[in-house]
């Protein structure tokens, strides 16, 4: 409203200084005194306008700065590892909160992921309902289903899924996410329907149990977990970290950091907020789940230990890179997207496939900008890193990559390598062409990190548009996980 009524005080200020200028040529009737009068109360008016709504603004971005302090921790673990230090740029402060009053009932949802008024759901449900009945055969006749859901949406604004059209509505938002090389794999998405959940600390609990029934003895199983959704009434559970399972990053004084420098930001905003690493921090010290719902604010949960399932890294010739202590968690459960289905959104949706080798070796390990192991691992080689036409990086990236896949390999856990996993998108291509339907897919995300000219996914063109059902990366949302902060609900 601040910007609008300001706008509004300026466009009121000029036609007073326009009636200024032209007073002396005021209409027949009215005197040239009494025109230059209402012009100034005008003008005065205007800058009152213009005065109290940008002091209002001001005052209102300093509330929506204020971070929530309701927090809780659970038992912390005391993890040890192997110090690693990177030299980043330290990260920029968060990007300014949107202005966005609050609703009386509860209080504001962010404003990336906007209240869709009926007419909207309507034509979102209708859509997915007809796409569920044209594709499974067993969903019965759509006209009674669809007056149902028309009737619950203009009595409550929303509706709720069945638990068939929920399980086929995720497995097909995995079909549609056109970041993921996986997708052969989306028929055998296991869902676990937790709709009913809404409250902090059930939403962790079930989280470390999807960790342990999703890693299978090693043999990891695709897996999603629903929350609650959002509805006019009330707003759903929101997951801060990216994933389940990510390492903390602690800024050194000489301006480097121990661990994941992706996540310095996130790590000291939670040590503000009472998180207590280890006595003696490392390179992979596990981050606590961070839940917050509207009526108990953002939550610290520390991940139970028999959760969290990691690998450590060796080398199948060079036997020196065990002593380089480095490891990766085994189940890469997504949990900050949202899940869009119909209409109806889940903000809370963790979920998971298996590891592409490279996701580790190349990106998590391998970038400047994370743990930046391909120095250190190309002075143990004894590389001739003098110059870069010697590709001694590409020598180091590719040892790392090789170490991942031997490492969760020889220890039982499910991992594939990219040159496999890219001719086994092109099957998918080619199974959603034959069943008529669009592959939306986007280049950067397919093609592998390193060798990608020696994949087949590399040589070709993709659509990628977005289709639904679908998930969805809001920006509050990266803010959060990256940041920690500010909460959804302030």
């Amino acid at each position: 409203m601040a910007l609008p009524l300001a706008v509004l005080g300026l466009a009121v200020a000029g036609a007073a200084l326009g009636a200024l200028q032209l007073g002396r040529r005021a209409p027949i009737g009215v005197s040239t005194e009494l025109a230059i009068a209402l012009s100034l109360a005008g003008l005065l008016l205007a800058v009152g306008i213009c005065v109290r709504q940008v002091v209002s603004a001001g005052a209102g971005e300093q509330l929506l700065q204020v971070a929530g302090t309701r927090w809780g921790t659970a038992r912390r673990a005391r993890r040890t590892a192997s110090r690693y230090a990177v030299r980043v740029t330290p990260p920029p402060d968060h990007p300014p909160v949107p202005d966005h009053p609050p609703v009386s009932g509860h209080p504001p949802v962010s404003r990336s992921e906007p209240e869709l008024d009926v007419e909207t759901v309507r034509a979102a449900a209708k859509e997915f309902l007809e796409l569920y009945h044209g594709e499974d055969p067993h969903a019965g006749p759509l006209e009674p289903r669809l007056t149902e859901v028309m009737r619950e949406i203009d009595t409550t604004g929303t509706y709720w899924h069945t638990a068939e059209e929920l399980a086929f509505g995720a497995r097909v938002a995995w079909r549609n996410n056109k970041r993921c090389i996986g997708r052969l794999y989306w028929h055998s998405l296991q869902v676990r329907d937790l709709r009913t959940v809404s409250d902090a600390g059930s939403v962790a609990a079930h989280c470390f149990e999807h960790l342990s029934t999703a890693y299978n003895g090693g043999k990891i199983r695709p897996m999603i977990s629903v929350f609650a959704p959002e509805t006019p009434s009330r707003p759903a559970p929101r997951i801060w970290n990216e994933l389940l399972i990510r390492y903390a990053g602690y800024e050194q004084a000489d301006g480097r950091t121990l661990g994941d420098p992706r996540y310095r930001a996130f790590t000291s905003k939670l040590i503000q907020r009472g998180w207590r690493p280890p006595e003696r921090p490392g390179a992979f010290d596990v981050l606590p789940l961070v839940v917050e719902t509207v009526e108990e604010g953002p939550r610290m949960f520390q991940l139970p230990d028999q959760v969290v399932h990691e690998v450590p890294l060796e080398h199948p010739e060079l036997k020196w890179f065990a002593d380089l202590q480095l490891r990766w968690h085994a189940v890469p459960v997504i949990s900050n997207n949202r899940l869009e289905i119909g209409g109806v959104s889940y903000p809370a949706a963790p979920f998971n496939g298996w590891y592409m080798g490279t996701e580790i070796g190349a990106r998590n390990l391998g970038d400047s900008d994370r743990y930046d192991m391909v120095p250190v691992v190309a002075e143990r080689m004894g590389l001739d890193t003098s110059h870069e036409a010697t590709l001694w990086r590409d020598q180091a990236l590719v040892e790392i990559n090789r170490a991942v896949l031997h490492s969760f390999t020889t220890n039982g856990v499910t991992v594939t390598d990219h040159h496999t996993e890219s001719r086994r998108f092109l099957i998918h291509l080619e199974k959603e062409q034959r069943a008529g339907r669009g592959c939306p897919a986007d280049w950067s995300w397919i093609v592998p990190p390193m060798s990608g000219s020696q994949t087949p996914v590399f040589h070709r063109y993709y659509e990628a548009d977005n289709q639904v059902p679908n998930f969805v990366n809001d920006p509050d949302s990266t803010c959060r996980a990256l940041r920690g902060g500010p909460p959804a609900f302030p």
